[in-house]
């Protein structure tokens, strides 16, 4: 691995102080509730004896995009030969990826089961595998921006805090003082991070930007999220929730694609990968 140039050291420093004071700020800012109304959904028609059943079945589009996603990589896992072929310059950059499609298809799971009867317990189940993606995606980022070898040291521990940050949310309501703080750095200011990191420093892959076009769909799904009554008012056909699902799903199978397509990026004054 080549060293980080000067100019990338001091982005990189940059946004490691941005990242302190955003955390510093979770700590210090008064809790964040979780909302009374937060399972109140829009669309809680019950179809085949199924509960909330559009918000039920439209996790199979998100279990679908996962499954995609894991079995490409179970192919890929055993190609990484030539590097200016291959999705993967090292197998240990596949292990982001991995982590991020499981968390993918246990959140399909899980927010099928939150919504089948949503309160607080169901949700952390939710919530859980949601926060472990979003890490293991920023991992991933971390390996093609900086290093394989940082973005591998820095999975383990971005995954821990993920998962933490949403236990801690689990235990202040279970103390009664629910507090979001943590769980809104993990989910909102990580996925900007990652956007931060894209537009910041080079990839090593081709299809680099790719991951800004997913970044936007989520985005997109979170404002379907927040309207979710107002455009179930419009026709009674589809909730801003379920739509939130769908939208979703097409940003997992968009990274998805993304992988399928893209090519290590080569430098042709030595006939050698970039990393």
């Amino acid at each position: 691995m080549n060293r980080l140039n000067s100019r990338t050291q001091n982005r990189l420093r940059l946004l490691g102080m941005a990242s302190v004071f955003v955390i510093l700020a979770a700590a210090m800012l008064p809790p964040t509730a979780q909302p009374h109304d937060y399972h109140e959904f829009a669309d809680q028609r019950t179809f085949f004896g199924i509960p909330n059943f559009m918000n039920v079945v439209s996790n199979f589009a998100i279990l679908f995009s996962g499954l995609v996603g894991l079995m490409y990589l179970r192919y890929k896992s055993g190609h990484v030969q030539e590097y200016d072929r291959e999705t993967f310059k090292t197998s240990s950059e596949i292990w982001p990826y991995r982590i991020f499609f499981l968390s993918i298809v246990m959140t399909a799971l899980g927010s099928a089961y939150y919504h089948l009867d949503p309160d607080h317990t169901t949700l952390l189940w939710d919530r859980l595998p949601i926060a472990i993606g979003v890490m293991a995606l920023l991992a991933a980022v971390l390996d093609e921006r900086v290093s394989p070898q940082f973005g591998s040291r820095m999975l383990p521990v971005l995954v821990f805090t993920g998962a933490a940050s949403v236990i801690y949310w689990y235990w202040s309501e279970q103390q009664g003082a629910g507090n979001l703080n943590f769980y809104i750095v993990i989910q909102f200011y990580s996925l900007l991070f990652i956007a931060l990191l894209s537009l910041m420093l080079p990839t090593a892959y081709t299809h680099g930007n790719t991951i800004l076009k997913a970044i936007g769909l989520y985005a997109l799904a979170k404002v379907a999220e927040i309207f979710d009554q107002q455009i179930f008012a419009l026709g009674q056909i589809i909730s801003g929730h379920t739509l939130k699902h769908l939208i979703a799903a097409l940003a997992i199978w968009w990274i998805a694609r993304m992988l399928r397509e893209r090519r290590a990026v080569v430098d042709r004054r030595l006939g050698e990968p970039v990393c």
